[in-house]
């Protein structure tokens, strides 16, 4: 069994800033391509960024030159630093592993608001 469990959501001011952790553990062998996604209220989920085994990143649009995304093969752990919040960003943003299926983490609320 796989468990993934994000950290880092909270409530921050436009303009600040904040870092989401994504652990997964259990039975791991080896992860292929993690990643990101949000959902805002009333609207469907986007993907954020993601990252391939190798390092290779993809970003939406609307986080380029803000949002960075990197992990850490030997924790299992990917991350996502958000620079320069905006209002816009607010949504619970979920993270995903990828191994012979995808797991999903539980979600972490985003509030950007002054």
């Amino acid at each position: 069994q796989v468990q993934v469990a994000e950290s880092g959501g909270g409530l921050v001011q436009p303009g600040g800033s904040l870092r989401l952790s994504c652990a997964a553990s259990g039975s791991i062998f080896s992860i292929y391509g993690m990643g990101w996604y949000r959902q805002a209220p009333g609207k469907q989920r986007e993907l954020v960024a993601d990252i391939g085994r190798f390092g290779s990143t993809n970003y939406a649009d609307s986080v380029k030159g803000r949002f960075t995304i990197s992990r850490d093969n030997a924790k299992n752990t990917v991350y996502l630093q958000m620079n320069s919040l905006k209002p816009e960003d607010t949504a619970v943003y979920y993270c995903y592993i990828d191994l012979a299926k995808s797991y999903w983490g539980q979600g972490t609320q985003v509030t950007v608001s002054s």
